[in-house]
């Protein structure tokens, strides 16, 4: 194992022998949270953690996002995680704040992002009796967080606060949940303040990094799978090299397009939702498949089909941050634990053959490629926007680091198969599919760099989860642009729900606000889109509109995805 230091310069733990100045636990907290390097703390007050709010106030240096909801306030924490390589940071109140706010946690676990959620919890000597409130944190996120406990002491605050970000940065990132009683937050204590976190991860050996040389130089036809959390410049840089240098054909696996330039001759899909069937049927022709930093789930493999667990016909090399992940659910011909980072390392030192033997497979996975992301020509009898012209305009005026959020819904497939990703950290998506995230993400985007432009889309219903945190956006001066797709239905489940009972309509459709309106309403510009060729001016507009923009586009409900109409 080796220490990588944390982003910025560890500060030092007082070394004197003086008696420690007696702080409030809450006090305690925040200058602990400053020692670690917070800058942004996402939240919705609660009487639980007052004492931590006061103590803020003499912290200008940590900006306070104030939510209208709990699950949003933690999915711009989790959204930030996944921007920084460091924790995200929330605090609710106890019970329904962190039920609320659960959602946030489970969406860190499933993408690997580093966050840390602060839950207020009742006073001790209330423990046990089903008090106001009262909810038990280590059982009810004990099999979601990497890490759960309540702090019983005020004066372990410093103790607790530092393994919180340790084991949330360290090896596969993840969530932790720190219960909070008031009345220690509010106690008062004398203790010494922690160093800074420095986060660890394992790195490969060379015996292993030979072994991974020998069996690709013998191989065939191979395929590169690429995913996994926390990618740096660097370590992109590292494995484009490796993958030139070898001439080898990637996929990405289901929401990490933004690990591999898709522009790239190399880049040859995204194992996702709507996946191309000729990338589907190269996975099951591959002889070697080196799966870097992805944990091979369920989407990506469509269904454990594409990989037959536990032993698949290719021969696999499997390298993750984890090693609990190593075999558990495939058995590697290979296994090598490593993070990104020292992983991407050992990949571009390798020694590449002159000339290799697969580069008409290589070849032949980009041409399917490219004819797959080709808009298709609009259906004659379908009316309102056409999703992939919109695609098609936004990958020629984007800029290489413009960040795109979204959620979950049948819109997002027009998202992923045509618009082409250039950078790490530019696509904000929840791999576990939670309804409702892009629109706190790219708030917390826009936040993170309030120079780069940030692209919210959503769908009707996947915008009415959290569409109140448009006035978080105008308030915080987080000028998005929020591209609403209204097809008047769930449109996801009414597919599945045609597919098993056809013409039996139940529960999907969506009487839906004047989204105008209500932006505007929130304090947003805001502008309707009949057509696809009003699209590009409208975008104009919002960009310009020097505060949050809503663009609803009008699409027709029976184009389900770019290739399904609801009558086929």
């Amino acid at each position: 194992m080796t220490a990588n230091a944390a982003s910025t310069p560890a500060a030092s733990t007082n070394p004197s022998s003086a008696t420690p100045p007696t702080r409030s636990g809450g006090r305690v907290l925040v200058d602990a949270l400053r020692i670690h390097g917070v800058e942004r703390i996402f939240c919705v007050p609660g009487e639980s953690f007052l004492d931590v709010l006061d103590a803020l106030h003499d912290q200008p240096a940590i900006d306070l996002v104030v939510c209208k909801h709990e699950g949003a306030a933690a999915n711009m924490a989790e959204a930030d995680g996944k921007l920084t390589g460091r924790p995200g940071i929330c605090f609710v109140t106890r019970g329904p704040g962190a039920t609320h706010a659960s959602i946030g946690v489970h969406i860190a676990a499933q993408d690997s992002t580093p966050m840390i959620l602060f839950v207020g919890q009742i006073a001790r000597e209330h423990k046990g009796r089903e008090a106001f409130q009262e909810v038990d944190y280590v059982a009810m996120f004990g099999s979601v967080a990497k890490w759960v406990a309540e702090i019983d002491d005020p004066a372990r605050i410093p103790e607790l606060v530092a393994r919180a970000f340790q084991c949330a940065t360290s090896g596969r990132p993840g969530p932790v949940v720190l219960a909070l009683p008031e009345d220690v937050l509010d106690g008062l204590c004398e203790c010494r303040d922690t160093g800074r976190y420095q986060p660890v991860s394992a790195s490969p050996s060379a015996a292993a990094a030979q072994s991974l040389a020998t069996a690709l130089a013998g191989a065939r036809q191979p395929l590169v799978i690429a995913g996994g959390a926390n990618w740096s410049e660097q370590a992109v840089a590292d494995f484009r090299a490796f993958v030139h240098a070898w001439d080898l054909p990637v996929a990405c696996a289901f929401r990490r397009q933004d690990v591999f330039d898709n522009r790239d001759d190399h880049y040859i899909g995204h194992l996702s939702l709507g996946v191309n069937p000729k990338l589907a049927q190269r996975v099951r022709d591959a002889d070697l498949i080196v799966a870097f930093g992805t944990r091979l789930g369920d989407i990506a493999t469509d269904g454990y089909t594409l990989l037959e667990p536990p032993c698949p016909r290719q021969r696999l090399i499997h390298l993750h941050a984890d090693s609990a992940e190593l075999g558990r659910v495939y058995q590697p011909e290979l296994a090598i634990h490593t993070g990104i980072a020292a992983g991407a390392a050992m990949l571009a030192s390798l020694t590449a053959p002159d000339r290799t033997q697969w580069r008409d497979w290589t070849a032949g996975g980009r041409a399917d490629h490219l004819a797959f992301v080709a808009p298709p020509a609009p259906h004659p009898q379908l009316e309102g926007v056409d999703m992939a012209k919109v695609m098609a305009y936004l990958n020629q005026v984007l800029p290489d680091d413009a960040a795109l959020s979204n959620g979950a819904g049948n819109y997002t497939v027009w998202l992923h198969r045509f618009y082409a990703y250039r950078r790490p950290r530019t696509q904000l998506a929840p791999t576990c599919g939670a309804m409702g995230y892009g629109l706190p993400a790219a708030i917390a985007a826009k936040l993170r760099d309030p120079q780069r432009t940030v692209v919210c889309f959503a769908g009707d219903g996947c915008f009415l989860m959290y569409p109140q945190e448009l006035a978080t956006a105008a308030e915080a001066g987080a000028n998005i642009v929020v591209v609403i797709v209204n097809n008047g239905m769930y449109g996801t489940i009414r597919m599945h729900q045609e597919k098993r009972y056809p013409g039996r309509v139940s529960g999907t459709g969506i009487r839906n606000p004047d989204f105008v309106t209500m932006a505007q309403a929130c304090g947003a510009w805001a502008e309707r889109v009949d057509d696809a060729d009003q699209f590009p001016a409208a975008f104009e507009r919002a960009c310009a509109a020097g505060r949050p923009a809503v663009l609803e586009l009008r699409t027709d409900p029976r184009q389900i995805t770019p290739a399904m109409r609801l009558q086929d």
